[in-house]
């Protein structure tokens, strides 16, 4: 039975506006046109950092593997990304044991870890220069009430084995200066360049053997156990396996009632004085709807986000930018006074989030030998690199019971309000 996919009408074009700081240095990978009609074992549809890590992994294990691309590689999502590699995910502990129970959402939060260790293995085992340094978090409250939320959430936490501790008001304003009710201190993050991973992984694969083509897919037909995926130019790539990397949305396909899109604003400061920043230069969120979230750079700026909304439409996005990014400035001004609040840069672009803050990774209901790769959520990056590992195992012959925790079909005892169409409003993802 033959399973078709239309791809012509992608808006990826619109993903990101504005001037993030990434890309400055380095040029990255070169593409070229297609040429001819050719074969390959995978074909992965984007050439963000999810694709890249995708092409990575599958090259490591000894598939031939061809990238394909309508734009230049890491400029879409990826460049609108601030790049904050996090195992917290944006659903809690709590939450994620409300939908899924306890033991399922502990697992969840192991390999979020587990990720982002894998991912740091990864780049210093190949040396690869992106600014990459491991970073505490601190989760803070917005409020009182959201302080008596994460003494909660870490009691959880500690049943569960997880990193961390709770910081009262005075032992967090104390240490880092900070005014608010409580905090998480947890270790095990990092920080990174997004587009220069991106790239570094992207020529690891070209090393390998991989192809990297600048096209624009139109169209996907599986039939029997092939995957022909049709071109702007009119040739044909013909794969054993498609893996759709391609940012937010499965073009041409139903999406899954967790998913929805929303919009993200950011921006990055002038340089600052390395002697006022917060002590560790921790990764900073907060436990709030919306939220900031903040971070530092090697040259020493602090990079800015949050504000999003359910706003879908570039236009519209775009719009906002000037408000929004007034917004950010004056949030990370009364969190950190000492902050040097110029804009060098600022950005915006539209993400998929889902309901309960997870990625969707694994088969594509009903249309054969096509996957999913979207690493959803606030730690979005740490999700591809997951998103990876999983795909190159299911193409390996491997199956894990976990799996199903991230399929686009899943379910849970928490999730049927959802899938009666009863979104809860939280409308934060993938931007920390």
């Amino acid at each position: 039975m033959a399973s078709d996919i239309d791809l012509a009408e992608s808006d990826h074009d619109q993903m990101v506006s504005g001037r993030s700081l990434w890309g400055k240095s380095g040029i990255g990978p070169q593409w070229r046109p297609i040429g001819q009609s050719f074969t390959t074992d995978i074909a992965v549809i984007g050439g963000g950092i999810t694709g890249a890590l995708v092409a990575e992994h599958l090259t490591a294990r000894g598939f031939s593997v061809v990238v394909i691309d309508r734009e230049e590689p890491g400029f879409g999502s990826t460049a609108a990304s601030t790049a904050m590699l996090q195992w917290e995910t944006d659903s809690t502990l709590t939450e994620l044991e409300d939908y899924y129970g306890f033991e399922r959402a502990a697992g969840i939060y192991r390999r979020s870890g587990a990720a982002v260790a894998g991912l740091a293995k990864l780049i210093a085992a190949n040396g690869i220069a992106c600014g990459f340094r491991p970073r505490n978090t601190l989760y803070l409250a917005a409020n009182r009430e959201g302080a008596r939320d994460l003494l909660e959430e870490r009691q959880l936490r500690r049943r569960a084995g997880l990193p961390g501790v709770y910081l009262e008001h005075p032992d967090l304003f104390t240490q880092f200066e900070l005014d608010r009710d409580g905090a998480i201190y947890s270790p095990g993050s990092a920080e990174a360049d997004p587009l220069l991973l991106t790239w570094a992984l992207i020529e690891m694969a070209v090393r390998r053997g991989a192809r990297l083509v600048s096209a624009s897919v139109t169209a996907l037909n599986s039939e029997g156990d092939r995957v022909t995926a049709e071109t702007d130019s009119g040739h044909l790539i013909d794969a054993r396996h498609v893996v759709l990397a391609t940012g937010y949305s499965l073009p041409g396909v139903d999406m899954p009632k967790l998913h929805r899109v929303s919009s993200s604003w950011a921006l990055a400061t002038v340089p600052q004085d390395p002697a006022n920043f917060w002590r560790d230069r921790a990764l900073i969120w907060e436990n709030s709807h919306p939220y900031l979230y903040m971070r530092t750079t090697a040259d020493n700026r602090i990079v800015a986000g949050g504000e999003d909304d359910e706003t879908s439409d570039a236009a519209a996005r775009d719009r906002k930018l000037p408000a929004k990014i007034i917004a950010i400035q004056e949030k990370m001004k009364r969190l950190w006074p000492k902050a040097d609040t110029r804009v060098a840069h600022a950005w915006c672009g539209t993400f998929g989030e889902t309901a309960d803050g997870l990625p969707l990774i694994g088969p594509v209901p009903e249309i054969p030998h096509v996957f999913a790769a979207y690493g959803y959520g606030g730690n979005g990056i740490t999700f591809s690199y997951l998103a990876a590992q999983m795909i190159g195992a299911m193409l390996a012959g491997m199956h894990r019971d976990w799996f199903e925790d991230f399929a686009l079909d899943r379910d849970g005892p928490g999730l049927a309000r959802f899938h009666s169409g009863m979104y809860r409003n939280e409308t934060e993802s993938q931007r920390r």
